[in-house]
């Protein structure tokens, strides 16, 4: 009530009820509004607005016009929470931005706020926020807990910071994910609909996987003869029926999430990684594509789009097909013989394709690190390189969505990613002239970047350039509208070859077999784009704890790290613990990518910030 009273008075609006005038008076009183004749109005050294928190400041919501919002520190919240109504304080500012400082708040709905002790407050453990109380008598320093937002009384003990199993419960809580944990849907019984699908099962598909995949969504096989490749697809759709709890729930989590701990799927263990899995020597429905290749034009000639019942012959590593693709065949049986027959061809062609493709789009050396634990613990880093059988499915895979894509027509469900602008192209170059890469701007985009790289090589800074040239440009989204992939250099594409963990190439199957729309496919966009940045900054969390743990068990150690960011004295290690991230206390404008030998001085592990200094 109060926000639309606040509301109507912003608008000059004061047709008021008798309730709404006492609630007025009580602010006319307050000298908060200040009524002229039959006008009101919001005194000027005032601002009412609710409240939003990000990570590092708040912002201060004009109840009517955006461009009216205030940036806080968070030191100026006074208690306040994320989605409360707060009647905020300008405060004098000689540098003219305009700065507030919240004095109370209105209206707040009683929530629970994740905390930890230290020194005798509580702090928020998402923003690092004191909140100074005499509760905390009773707890230990780094003791963790859910309290309530108004009296600051405990809900539920968590446990202690120090205790490296927590990691995961405040990863999963702080980006409300932890429903995960608790939230099952039963899965039905299935019908037999192997009658309407075409029978594939002679024809020798085989997926190719890291080790530990629990969940197999794509399979190939090569006809070489017919230059046909054909691309099987987990057929989701046939078991996650629109609209159902399961499929409400699927739209909810929108992906699968990968802790280095553990893997909380999208769908139900019994479809994600039985049912709905390509598993080998398993009878499995499948959505196929059926690609007549042009290898002289290097492009798709044709395509089938059709339901179907496939068999995986033999699940393979990405370790093994690399060696398949080096000659090194190992022991085989005649099963995979016939599959490597094919494989090693499909990849010569697959080369071409991606020859073909890079004239438009762009080759990126990037490399993941995949943390492995021991007791909640890190133990080491693999650093994942695109691979030959790496590029091999890749390629497959992306002629698969393209040909999904075009399928669809104008409306649908699309990955776009839109082309850097002018401004964000001219600093790119800035930037790269700074590291002494002698490059400029070209005739378009595309030839620049390359140029940029090109020039990036000779200097032996490829991957380092290849960080910045990431960085500026936009993140892939999607969208209802086809606005092309600037990355990959595609007029059209989407994603059709992961259903099992992405809602987005689920309801790309269901679009492609129903040839409707969802009414509410632009609300659907939204949010799984959401979802897919907010579970990024989930996995980064979890990984950046136990980074920080790390550090704080080898305080006084050594480690190489190379400049990342000048401005906030950031580096990354390169060595022992590839990734770790830190913060130099000595930093003297030292080169961006130079490389140092630093000593870690300190950690916390609820802020994660590990501090070092240059030795």
């Amino acid at each position: 009530m109060l926000k639309e009273l606040f509301k109507k008075i912003s608008e000059q609006e004061f047709k008021f009820s008798n309730q709404e005038k006492e609630l007025i008076d009580d602010y006319i009183k307050d000298d908060v509004i200040i009524k002229n004749g039959e006008n009101y109005e919001i005194n000027s050294k005032y601002k009412i607005g609710i409240l939003k928190i990000d990570k590092n400041f708040a912002i201060l919501e004009d109840l009517v016009t955006p461009i009216k919002n205030i940036k806080l520190e968070l030191d100026a919240l006074n208690g306040a929470f994320n989605n409360d109504l707060v009647l905020a304080k300008r405060v004098f500012n000689p540098r003219s931005k305009i700065k507030a400082k919240i004095i109370k708040v209105i209206e707040g709905k009683k929530a629970e706020i994740l905390v930890y002790v230290k020194d005798g407050s509580f702090f928020t453990l998402k923003e690092n926020i004191e909140l100074k109380s005499k509760n905390t008598k009773k707890y230990k320093n780094e003791d963790v807990l859910l309290i309530d937002n108004k009296e600051f009384n405990e809900i539920k003990f968590i446990g202690n910071l120090n205790e490296p199993n927590i990691d995961e419960f405040i990863s999963l809580y702080m980006y409300e994910e932890l429903y995960r944990n608790t939230e099952k849907v039963e899965v039905e019984e299935f019908k037999e609909d192997s009658s309407n699908r075409i029978d594939l099962r002679d024809l020798a598909f085989c997926t190719i996987d890291p080790n530990s995949a629990k969940d197999h969504d794509d399979a190939i096989y090569f006809d070489e003869i017919n230059n046909l490749l054909y691309v099987a697809i987990a057929d989701v759709s046939y078991f996650v029926k629109e609209g159902s709890d399961l499929d409400k729930l699927a739209f909810k989590k929108s992906s699968t999430i990968y802790l280095p701990s553990r893997t909380l799927p999208m769908l139900p263990s019994v479809l994600s990684e039985n049912l709905c899995s390509l598993k080998e020597g398993q009878d499995r429905y499948a959505y196929v594509f059926k690609l007549k290749l042009d290898l002289k034009k290097l492009k798709v000639e044709s395509s089938e789009l059709f339901s179907g019942i496939i068999k995986n012959h033999r699940n393979f590593s990405y370790g093994r097909i690399d060696r398949v693709l080096d000659g090194k065949l190992d022991l085989y049986n005649d099963v995979e013989k016939t599959i490597f027959d094919y494989l090693i061809p499909l990849y010569k062609i697959t080369k071409n394709f991606r020859d073909s493709r890079l004239k438009n789009g762009y080759d990126f050396r990037t490399a993941e690190n995949r943390l492995k634990l021991k007791n909640d613990l890190l133990e080491n880093i693999e650093v994942e390189k695109s691979t030959a059988s790496h590029q091999l499915i890749e390629e497959c895979m992306l002629l698969a969505n393209i040909e999904a894509s075009k399928k669809v027509g104008a409306l649908g469900i699309f990955r776009i990613h839109e082309e850097p602008d002018f401004k964000a192209l001219s600093k790119l170059v800035d930037d790269v002239n700074v590291l002494g890469v002698k490059a400029k701007i070209k005739d378009n985009v595309h030839q620049t970047i390359t140029h940029i790289q090109e020039e990036a090589s000779k200097l032996l800074l490829r991957d380092e350039v290849d960080e910045l040239i990431i960085q500026s440009l936009t993140q892939a989204k999607y969208s209802s509208k086809n606005l092309g992939h600037f990355g990959l250099g595609f007029k059209s594409y989407s994603h059709f070859t992961s259903p099992i963990r992405r809602y987005s190439d689920l309801v790309l199957h269901r679009i492609l077999k129903s040839k409707k729309l969802p009414k509410d496919l632009d609300d659907i966009c939204t949010h799984i784009s959401d979802q897919e940045r907010k579970i990024d900054k989930l996995v980064w969390d979890f990984e950046d704890r136990k980074y920080a743990r790390w550090a704080k068990a080898n305080i006084g150690n050594e480690i190489k790290v190379k400049i990342v960011d000048t401005e906030k004295a950031k580096a990354v290690c390169y060595d022992k613990v590839i990734g770790l991230k830190l913060v130099i206390e000595n930093y003297k404008g030292q080169k961006l990518f130079s490389k140092h030998r630093v000593k870690i001085v300190s950690c916390c592990l609820a802020t994660k910030l590990i501090v070092a200094i240059l030795v």
